[in-house]
């Protein structure tokens, strides 16, 4: 493959000068200096770094794909799951469709011995290539026909994309979604990323399904089943893992107080809001803001201030909009019917002022609570 090549090393120098490798005029000078085929990729290969790099601490090194990209494990999760493979006494693991490699990459760095196997030749080269000056073995083949020693780590990542978009159609999903049922079945140590919206009727009982977000963003659900079984929230924040689990009591509903608390996406999803904040209480019932008289400093909640409490109607908050002054609106909500970028156009913000409104539903009725985000 040409952009793996020497002439492709010089193509992607060359294109990581251009300010906008998506542009025309970026494409034109390329295509002086090298061949139109290789041009293009060179610029993509660059274009694709530069989204990576939130994601990917090695971006500027690696080859991608944009389907490979959007599937890719961000670095810190990758790392998070490396270290739980080898905490649990694994030394071998068979990374089943390993896309572009990085799961595999952060396997190898945590001292695992690494095959990983990926059924398109392209993006197994690419795999390759990124994963070269690590002990990990690239295969290119199908993921149901490799044959495992028992004992083993199994990570799979299955393609949940079609030629229409995004599914949760199991039978889409490459590998198949029986390969994932027989792993973790089996007497492997098998971990199987999917995306956060998973359907909780696809969770088996007997394992444990671990949603994790980085910096408050929902990235995946793990399905384990080496950990003890049931659900579990991990949130990585500052550089910091923390993680929860089930075991706290129900929360009742009770009437608002100082704070409003907002659990993370992750505590949301894995269904683990009481023990978030197991002294504080709901404002509604099954609704995930909670309440109390003080902050809770919790990594696994944002605590916001209550500063005023209005009805929540469109002119009393038009009015107290103008009345203070307010250019720059944030509006969230749970379990009330409104779209926020719509009312926020009927508030007609104006002015140098910033303000944050919850609405929401509470023991007096809906509300607009006008807070101030601490942390």
């Amino acid at each position: 493959m040409d952009i793996l090549g020497a002439e492709g090393a010089r193509a992607l120098v060359r294109a990581a000068a251009e300010a906008d490798p998506d542009s025309i005029a970026a494409g034109q000078r390329m295509r002086r200096e090298f061949p139109p085929d290789l041009a293009a990729a060179a610029l993509t290969q660059v274009a694709l770094r530069r989204r990576a790099r939130a994601k990917l601490p090695q971006a500027e090194r690696l080859f991608l794909t944009p389907h490979g990209l959007e599937q890719a494990t961000r670095w810190p999760v990758a790392q998070w799951r490396a270290e739980l493979f080898r905490d649990a006494g694994v030394s071998a693991l068979w990374d089943l469709g390993c896309g572009l490699g990085v799961d595999a990459m952060a396997f190898a760095e945590a001292g695992l011995r690494v095959c990983a196997v990926e059924a398109d030749p392209t993006t197994a080269a690419f795999a390759r290539a990124n994963l070269q000056g690590t002990t990990a073995e690239v295969i290119t083949g199908l993921a149901e026909e490799v044959e495992l020693p028992p004992g083993a780590g199994v990570f799979l990542d299955p393609a949940r994309r079609t030629a229409r978009g995004r599914t949760w159609d199991v039978s889409q999903f490459t590998p198949p979604w029986s390969l994932v049922e027989h792993h973790l079945d089996g007497d492997w140590h098998t971990c199987v990323k999917l995306g956060p919206g998973l359907p909780k009727e696809l969770i088996p009982d007997d394992v444990a399904a671990v949603w994790v977000s980085v910096a408050g963003d929902v990235v995946e659900v793990s399905l384990w089943n080496f950990l003890d079984p049931g659900p579990r929230a991990v949130v990585m924040r500052g550089g910091r893992v923390h993680t929860l689990l089930p075991g706290a009591e129900p929360l009742p509903v009770g009437e608002l107080g100082e704070w409003i608390h907002e659990p993370d996406n992750a505590v949301i999803r894995a269904g683990l809001v009481a023990e978030a904040a197991p002294h504080a209480h709901l404002l509604a019932a099954s609704v995930a803001y909670l309440t109390s008289d003080a902050p809770l400093a919790s990594p696994f909640a944002t605590d916001y201030k209550v500063l005023e409490v209005l009805e929540n109607d469109t002119a009393t908050l038009r009015h107290w909009v103008k009345a203070h002054r307010v250019g720059s609106l944030e509006i969230k909500r749970r379990a009330i019917d409104v779209d926020p970028a719509v009312l926020r156009r009927q508030l007609r913000p104006r002015g140098e002022n910033h303000a944050t409104l919850i609405l929401a539903r509470t023991t007096e009725g809906a509300r607009a609570v006008v807070v101030e985000r601490q942390g």
